[in-house]
């Protein structure tokens, strides 16, 4: 942990919902500002970017955001050039699509945009990513795995993401797509982080004391490994099953929070 940066994270387990009380994306724009938001929809992570950044530039201005602007960014050209990088750093509020999160941080990384991304957010930006946008956020994020298995050494592939939160990895649509055994997996080869999975319609929103909020309609499911008693994963050939002793579940629905540094709930 030990954040520097003053915003605050959205995190959001995909599917949320848009048609309704929009509970989630309403906060989003809330916390942007309202009437005085500015945000910014990246869609990066998109197979279709310009049909997703309308529908949620769309969405965002329907529910009281005073600006909304679509960033597209398919290469990392596009990611260095100075006038995307400028909207990005002058963003009250940053919104990054579902997709491949694979996508987000090759084209990102390292460029003049994801400077201003930091950037913002060190500054006190409201930072919102749902499904693969979610996965992103953390310093390591699951980039795929085997879902509806039981945990094993190569359930779960991970690579760096982008670095706004650290020491938890997410996993998203977690109970909708039986995804406890790529956690599990991905708590096994780094136990010293928090494992987060945030189901559809829910949504983690963390703030700069280290501490987050659940909201949406289901859960957020935190596995912590600091007590794991015992560990086969360094031993395992790729496909058998994981060993695994000691490991620490919380389920939290809305209205629930969680102390990262403490690792309890609050």
């Amino acid at each position: 942990m030990g954040r520097l940066a003053r915003g605050r994270l959205v995190i959001i387990g995909g599917a949320e919902d848009k048609e309704g009380d929009c509970i989630i994306l309403r906060q989003v724009v809330d916390m942007a500002g309202g009437k005085e938001a500015r945000l910014v929809v990246i869609t990066t992570a998109s197979q279709n970017p310009e049909k997703t950044g309308l529908e949620y530039a769309r969405l965002f201005r329907r529910l009281g955001a005073g600006s909304t602007d679509i960033v597209t960014i398919t290469n990392r050209a596009e990611a260095n050039d100075p006038d995307r990088a400028e909207r990005v750093s002058r963003a009250t509020g940053l919104f990054f699509t579902g997709g491949d999160q694979l996508r987000i941080t090759s084209t990102l990384g390292g460029t003049r945009v994801d400077d201003c991304l930091h950037r913002a957010y060190e500054n006190g930006a409201v930072v919102a990513g749902t499904s693969a946008g979610a996965s992103a956020m953390s310093n390591t994020m699951i980039v795929e795995g085997i879902n509806e298995d039981a945990p094993k050494k190569c359930t779960t592939k991970m690579s760096p993401g982008l670095g706004l939160l650290e020491e938890v990895v997410i996993d998203q649509h977690f109970a909708q797509r039986g995804r406890i055994g790529r956690l599990l997996s991905a708590l096994a080869q780094n136990p010293y982080i928090l494992a987060v999975g945030i189901d559809e319609d829910t949504a983690m929103i963390v703030t700069p004391d280290d501490r987050f909020q659940v909201i949406g309609s289901q859960t957020v499911t935190v596995l912590d490994g600091r007590k794991i008693g015992y560990s086969n994963a360094w031993e395992l050939q790729p496909n058998e099953p994981l060993a695994l002793t000691g490991v620490t579940l919380h389920v939290l629905p809305a209205g629930y929070g969680f102390d990262l540094l403490g690792r309890k709930p609050d």
